[in-house]
């Protein structure tokens, strides 16, 4: 039984050759096979002179080494300089025998050689041998390349549960644990640079009787628009926002003075105030507002106490919703 076939390309300067060989080939059931009667002619059917790489799909190339203009060898080399045809057996059909020269087609690319006049029963055993080696190349590379699509898509996958393990479910920012991990490695980062890095704790002011008012629903909703309002008050895209418990928000700003994170928290009461958001069951406000503890520090070498600026942000913000609530706190070291 014939194995099924992309094609078979003969080249030979000889028609008689390209007469025979293909008599052959037809008569052990071949039938995709196509003819060259030089380097240049075999360039343009492999698609080798085309500006959009559209190459030809071939199993076997049986080349001859003399030929006039490039030779086998010089072109056995120029075929295999492209990756495409990297896995494609290419066998000389040469009455050249000397050492030297087959070496040369070797080094070329050539996979092996095959005297002229050809043996019939050795040439197809040959051609059979190689064809076989082929398909089990390409059944290798379908099986590599199912392979890396499924790796690939294990691996998005992965990811996407990576990146939902670090989202707030509710409000779509950071949670608690992605701002743990990406505190403690931007307090790292501001220790070994000698920096600044400054915190902000935000408190939605009275919003156990927001909920109580208008229910959970609307707290929900509450939460998701201060949430988004926070985020987009933040200008670098290092800064970084996340839900830090309850109606409770972190900020961390890297690289940022005590006076950079006063800004930074006078921006965010004023858009939050831009939300009108009715409270009417606040205390210091008919809308919702919220209250922010700022801190920063300049981490010393030795100090490897990281919770030091969470510390004292959450005192600053004990401190605001003390002294009257919407309002901001900060303190500096």
């Amino acid at each position: 039984m014939v194995e099924k076939l992309k094609s078979i390309l003969v080249v030979d300067d000889s028609q008689a050759i390209l007469d025979l060989l293909g008599s052959i080939l037809e008569g052990e059931g071949y039938r995709d096979i196509l003819f060259a009667t030089s380097a240049e002619d075999a360039f343009k059917i492999l698609g080798l002179n085309s500006r959009d790489k559209n190459y030809l799909d071939v199993d076997i190339i049986l080349m001859d080494i003399v030929m006039p203009g490039m030779d086998g060898i010089e072109a056995c080399r120029c075929i295999k300089a492209q990756e495409y045809f990297k896995d494609v057996p290419i066998v000389m059909v040469t009455k050249r025998t000397e050492m030297d020269v087959l070496q040369k087609a070797f080094d070329a690319g050539a996979i092996d050689y095959i005297v002229k006049p050809a043996n019939e029963a050795e040439f197809l055993s040959r051609v059979r041998s190689f064809l076989k080696l082929k398909h089990a190349m390409d059944e290798r590379k379908m099986r590599e390349e199912e392979l890396l699509k499924v790796t690939n898509k294990l691996k998005q996958a992965n990811e996407n549960l990576q990146r939902l393990s670090y989202l707030d479910g509710l409000t779509g920012i950071g949670n608690r644990r992605y701002f743990d991990e990406l505190y403690d490695k931007e307090w790292r980062q501001a220790r070994r640079a000698s920096v600044n890095i400054s915190l902000l704790m935000i408190d939605i002011d009275y919003f156990k009787a927001f909920n109580d008012l208008y229910g959970h629903q609307s707290g929900d909703d509450c939460l998701r628009d201060v949430a988004q309002s926070i985020s987009d008050s933040l200008r670098r895209p290092v800064d970084f926002v996340a839900r830090y418990g309850g109606e409770e928000f972190a900020v961390i700003l890297p690289q940022t003075d005590i006076m950079g994170a006063e800004v930074v928290a006078a921006n965010i009461i004023k858009d939050i105030s831009v939300l009108a958001i009715t409270h009417g069951g606040s205390m210091v406000n008919n809308l919702v507002t919220v209250s922010i503890g700022a801190a920063s520090i300049v981490p010393h070498r030795d100090e490897d106490s990281s919770r030091l600026l969470v510390r004292l942000a959450d005192e600053a913000l004990y401190k605001a919703k003390n002294d009257g609530r919407n309002r901001i706190v900060v303190v500096g070291r």
